[in-house]
């Protein structure tokens, strides 16, 4: 069996960013548990010295978390779902149509990767409100409903697949609807998941969009309702913060726990053709 003198040394740099990974989501939970005062204690303590449930019951007692939260699911999903469908929509043609302009339209996508988000953030505001969709859902979820970085992503994973199957579907006469839905979509799994996990951490966890738009209490999403809860405080509670924030953070783990197979088969194909 073949070694490397260097693996121990591979293994131990892999051990220290695994602990600097999630340390801090550590901290995040096993705080959640401290009173306030415990937080800020020095040294910090890993681990509660009086582990309570007191900042989760006066965010379940004091704050509406099913509408918040049922705001955050539908604008996640909706997120979720349009960038799916548009973002493998604009994909499949750039891999696998060929269109007057396809490439100004590639070069249009990846200068957009370039630009910072918080640069677009008023120019946006401007648009939707000149639509009159402040505080609304359709608000919120339009400007999301398709990344310059899905595109790019399923774009590069059809680039892989063979062109004899669409070519084939062509033959048989099937229009490029079909060939899409049919064919096209059915391989991409992998890539969806990916782009699926991405998106909906991403839309879940947004905070100053959502904040922005959503003027009326019951449009809040969880994050904007956590946080504003406990910035509404004398003081800042940084206990009901890191409460709010564990409670976030499950739906995610569970969405990537349910897709991890495919979402690091689809990491690691994309872009190989």
């Amino acid at each position: 069996m073949r070694t490397y003198r260097g693996q121990p040394w591979i293994y131990g740099v892999l051990v220290i960013g695994l602990v600097v990974v999630t340390l801090p989501f550590v901290w995040m939970v096993s705080s959640s548990f401290k009173p306030e005062g415990e937080i800020w204690k020095y040294p910090p303590t890993v681990l509660p010295e009086r582990a309570t449930l007191a900042n989760y019951a006066e965010l379940l007692t004091q704050l509406d978390l099913g509408r918040l939260a049922f705001n955050s699911v539908v604008i996640a999903v909706a997120i979720t779902a349009g960038n799916l469908l548009f973002c493998s929509m604009l994909g499949y043609a750039l891999a696998k149509l060929d269109f007057p302009g396809k490439k100004v339209v590639f070069g249009l996508v990846m200068s957009k990767l370039m630009v910072p988000g918080m640069v677009l953030v008023i120019p946006t505001f401007v648009v939707v409100a000149s639509m009159g969709l402040i505080n609304t859902y359709a608000g919120i979820v339009l400007p999301a409903l398709a990344g310059p970085m899905g595109v790019f992503m399923m774009r590069q994973f059809m680039v892989g697949l063979p062109d004899d199957l669409t070519d084939a579907a062509r033959v048989d006469g099937a229009g490029e609807f079909l060939i899409f839905f049919r064919i096209i979509l059915p391989l991409c799994r992998p890539a969806l998941a990916t782009l699926a996990i991405l998106t909906f951490l991403g839309s879940w966890n947004s905070f100053l969009w959502p904040l922005m738009v959503a003027q009326d209490k019951d449009l809040f999403t969880l994050p904007v309702g956590v946080a504003l809860f406990a910035f509404d405080h004398q003081n800042t509670d940084y206990g009901l913060l890191l409460a709010g924030s564990t409670m976030l953070v499950l739906p995610v783990i569970a969405v990537f726990v349910f897709f991890q197979r495919h979402f690091v088969q689809g990491i690691a194909t994309t872009g190989l053709k």
